[in-house]
């Protein structure tokens, strides 16, 4: 079979500035974008914070011409999604349910999902007042009632970031403390904006068809189920690298993010490199992402051009 000289597995931000810069470059990459492609973006309203869109514009509209600009400098694009991959042989395998190919070099760029609560109602009006990401849509809920899900770290610095928009966020905690660290802690609970509900879990979103309206709420000490008027939810119990088929081959961390080298995007395995979400735990953001993704594709280029 033929040998690629370079792989991109994935197609958020990260995948496709990968891509862009790669094919200007002339490595003719090869993106296998996965059967949902387009990362968070896709889940996304309106992104107001991306340089260069000074009137924002809808996530999936957004990586829809980040695809059109892979396509123009003739990135080749599979809609299929990698089910395994051999980084012990060179050319590396990558594989996909009905393909096998080979390639010199690689790009991870599979990013990360936010965990969900998983309730009804939750992915029917995501987008239409539920989010995971307060950075990304926070600006919408300006003097508006809203909810966060969570204990932890990331829950409380999305319910102190989101008062600067909301009149009220009410944090609801399963337990009766909270995971997070104490600086975090004392944060949330010195601001006036915030108030916490506790040993409550959410079971049910629900709405009027076009946006929510009100979580059904249980009191897991007491067994009482009742209804809290909201007009929006940010679940925020963590994000999941989406590293699953890269256990065994590429250094993880604790949280299973690919561990780089600092300051770089190479991987413990000489010619893969990783980019976006799924080598980056703390900002999250899709042009912290397309920054890494050139990053990927200029050390990919001087990898691929010093064995030459």
């Amino acid at each position: 079979m033929d040998t690629e000289k370079l792989i991109i597995i994935g197609s958020g931000p990260a995948g496709h500035t990968a891509a862009i810069y790669a094919a200007r470059a002339e490595l003719k990459p090869l993106m296998i974008e996965g059967r949902t492609p387009g990362g968070q973006l896709m889940l996304t309203t309106e992104v107001e914070n991306f340089p260069g869109f000074p009137k924002g514009m809808m996530g999936p509209e957004m990586m829809m011409q980040f695809k059109e600009q892979s396509l123009r400098f003739e990135t080749r694009i599979e809609s299929d999604d990698v089910t395994s991959v051999d980084f012990s042989v060179h050319p590396f395998v990558v594989k996909t349910a009905e393909k096998t190919y080979q390639a010199e070099s690689v790009i991870v760029a599979t990013g990360a999902s936010a965990m969900w609560i998983g309730v009804p109602g939750e992915k029917e009006y995501s987008g239409r007042g539920v989010s995971a990401c307060a950075t990304c849509d926070g600006f919408f809920f300006k003097g508006k009632n809203i909810v966060v899900v969570g204990g932890g770290d990331s829950a409380m610095e999305e319910a102190n970031f989101l008062t600067k928009f909301a009149t009220k966020v009410t944090v609801l905690v399963r337990k009766d403390t909270l995971r997070a660290s104490k600086i975090m802690q004392e944060r949330a609970k010195k601001n006036p904006k915030i108030e916490f509900i506790w040993n409550t879990e959410v079971k049910e979103v629900l709405g009027d068809g076009a946006k929510i309206t009100a979580l059904k709420i249980f009191n897991n000490q007491t067994n009482e189920t009742s209804e809290f008027p909201t007009e929006g939810l940010f679940v925020a119990i963590g994000h999941k690298p989406n590293t699953d088929i890269f256990k065994g081959q590429l250094e993880l961390d604790g949280k299973g993010y690919v561990v780089v080298q600092p300051g770089t995007t190479r991987t413990n395995i000489d010619g893969v490199f990783a980019a976006g979400d799924v080598a980056d735990h703390v900002y999250r953001q899709a042009i912290t992402a397309a920054g890494t993704g050139c990053m990927a594709a200029l050390e990919a280029e001087r990898w691929l051009a010093a064995r030459e």
